[in-house]
């Protein structure tokens, strides 16, 4: 089920923004595990603060103006029927990392996981309230 199909109102669409985000900063997590043995591997993350910030401002606005004002960023760009595109960045912290200590690598990797799984989890489940306990992943 492709999730834009569940917008309904504005929670609904930063809910679904926060699923899809965490979906493909998952598959890139991922993969910076399964290629950190790769000698010319170099470690990408998203954009967690530049998204962060991007929907404290949507929610302000929404809050002043009663509309959803969700604005392209240099790595988030936002296209019609409610898709979006985020474009992943060099982790420099993980870089440096990798190269000091794969053992401290992996952590931070396996850590960073964790807790965009929580942060998915917490919007999965605040959407099957919203939605009435529907099961997205179906």
């Amino acid at each position: 089920m492709k999730l834009s199909s569940l917008i309904t109102d504005n929670v609904t669409e930063l809910l679904v923004k926060i699923i899809e985000f965490t979906q493909t900063r998952q598959k890139l997590l991922a993969r910076n595990i399964s290629n950190s043995h790769s000698p010319s591997f170099t470690p990408q993350d998203l954009a967690i603060d530049e998204f962060s910030e991007l929907l404290n401002k949507a929610i302000h606005e929404y809050i002043r103006r009663q509309q959803l004002v969700l604005c392209d960023t240099e790595n988030i760009k936002f296209g019609i029927s409610g898709s979006f595109e985020v474009k992943p960045v060099v982790d420099r912290y993980a870089k440096e990392l990798l190269e000091k200590s794969r053992d401290e690598y992996l952590e931070l990797q396996i850590n960073k996981l964790l807790e965009n799984s929580l942060n998915q989890k917490i919007a999965v489940e605040l959407l099957r309230q919203k939605q009435g306990m529907i099961s997205i992943f179906d």
